[in-house]
């Protein structure tokens, strides 16, 4: 059972790496599992029953069940629809492009051109839909359109500007000669595989309906060759048998034809994918920086502010008692001394919090050596850098390894740790290794190194965790290298 307390953010603003919830409201996720739950890594009674099915053997082979399986009958389906679907869609785009083109000398073009690319877009995405359902495809939408103002010129003006809107329309052109060249393809193999597989059960109809003994092979005025006797029969149902299971993979390749047009042309492009990240980053950052204006605020309240006000207080009543009794006074003075260097202190450790001045002075060496040092387990630096890397990057290098060792010291159990930092090409890298219990997990979303991994992210970084359960724990972190000081 997991004790949840108040949900505060630690100095980062996020919660801890390892997910334990302590007197900061964070999760422990090396926090034992009983033994009748599934934990985050999939153990327990659920995940083997799981495992034991995923391990059940088939009576066929592979090749043999899948002209069977679900997945061919949703690939066959999707040929099949993609015919009818796709002269719907060249027709309408081809309609509405060329009426709008051809009356763009009038003021009739630009709404028609409009309104039938905004068509092709809702096209697209029912064309996402049927290839996420029936192919198991995963495209993501296009970034939304962004009109310059309000009103229906903004709108008209921002359709035809979106590289999106032409793209759906092309889909809708290509896609046709394909869906027709599949349709028949798929038709052909398909129909040709089953009728001859189940020849042996229908051959009866020549004789008695036709008036011939079956299949005609060959024919002429003077000869004609039949699959009537059993031997040609059961070749004809191998050679059936063979293009039946071979149908499948032909449906596949054909479908992946499809899934690189749908892919291509109906999802996001590169450039709209980047803005999308980069408004996520941004986000991120925006999110981060108020979580750090709070954790200040939050500190200086409780903490140097509170203690200068008792500071003032306890001045005052010694001021009065100055006369009275002197020696009362002066041990008050003396507390009051004490509680001004607890005060310094704390603001010392704020002021390093947010931006150590030995990580200005002296650079990462310096600063992890002196993180290290205050670890509750020895920890071993190594920083294999020729040059600085920006001020930016160097912060976030520090902080990370400065949050990943202070969750070293609460929950990890480990005996030693170590931090290496070096440069690789145009990346800056960061391993934070400890031999403790293991079980870190960056995949859960209230865990602090799901937040850490956001961070890196909002900087093109990546967070890479490798923590088997009993350990050890290796994370590494990638930041990209950028500028430089001496």
């Amino acid at each position: 059972m997991t004790t949840q307390y108040d949900d505060r953010h630690d100095q980062y603003g996020q919660h801890d790496q390892y997910g334990q919830h302590d007197q900061y409201g964070r999760h422990d996720q090396y926090a034992g599992h009983d033994g009748n739950e599934r934990d985050g890594r999939g153990y327990g009674p659920v995940a083997e029953a799981g495992q034991r099915v995923r391990e059940r053997r088939h009576l066929l082979p592979a090749g043999l069940r899948e002209p069977l399986t679900a997945r061919h009958w949703r690939e066959l389906l999707y040929v099949l629809l993609s015919l009818p679907i796709s002269i719907v869609l060249f027709t309408f785009a081809v309609t509405t492009v060329s009426l709008g083109a051809g009356l763009l000398v009038t003021f009739l073009g630009i709404p028609v051109l409009a309104a039938g690319l905004t068509a092709c877009r809702g096209f697209g995405a029912l064309e996402r839909g049927r290839a996420r359902g029936l192919l198991g495809l995963e495209v993501a939408a296009p970034e939304p359109l962004r009109p310059r103002g309000s009103g229906a010129t903004a709108w008209m003006a921002a359709v035809l500007k979106s590289g999106t809107s032409w793209r759906n329309a092309l889909y809708a052109v290509l896609h046709m000669p394909w869906a027709v060249f599949s349709f028949g393809v798929t038709v052909a193999v398909w129909s040709a595989g089953w009728s001859m597989l189940t020849y042996p059960l229908w051959f009866w109809v020549f004789p008695m309906y036709a008036g011939q003994g079956g299949i005609q092979l060959y024919g002429d005025q003077h000869h004609s060759v039949y699959l009537d006797n059993p031997f040609e029969i059961a070749v004809t149902a191998l050679v059936g048998l063979l293009i039946t299971l071979a149908t499948p993979w032909i449906v596949r390749a054909l479908t992946t034809v499809d899934r690189l047009l749908v892919h291509g042309l109906l999802g996001p492009s590169s450039l709209g994918a980047r803005v999308v990240e980069l408004e996520s980053d941004r986000g991120i950052v925006v999110d981060t920086a108020a979580a750090d204006l709070r954790r200040i605020e939050r500190d200086l309240h409780d903490g140097a502010q509170a203690r200068l006000v008792a500071l003032a207080m306890d001045l005052g009543m010694a001021k009065e008692k100055l006369r009275d009794d002197p020696q009362t006074a002066a041990r008050m003075v003396g507390e009051a001394h004490g509680e001004v260097k607890t005060a310094l202190q704390e603001l010392r450790d704020l002021a390093r919090g947010i931006h150590p001045a030995v990580l200005t002075d002296r650079g990462l060496d310096a600063a992890l050596s002196s993180v290290a040092s205050r670890c509750t387990v020895p920890v071993r630096v190594d920083v294999d850098l020729a040059e600085r890397p920006a001020p930016a990057i160097e912060g976030i290098a520090y902080f990370t390894v400065s949050e990943l060792l202070q969750n070293v010291s609460k929950h990890s159990g480990a005996r030693s740790a170590s931090v290496d930092v070096w440069r690789t090409d145009d990346r800056l890298l960061l391993q934070v290794a400890d031999d403790g219990v293991g079980g870190a997990d960056a995949s859960g979303g209230g865990s602090g190194l799901a937040g850490l991994a956001g961070r890196l992210d909002a900087v093109d970084g990546i967070l890479v965790v490798d923590s088997p359960v009993g350990g050890p724990t290796r994370i590494t972190a990638e930041l990209p290298w950028r500028g430089g000081q001496v």
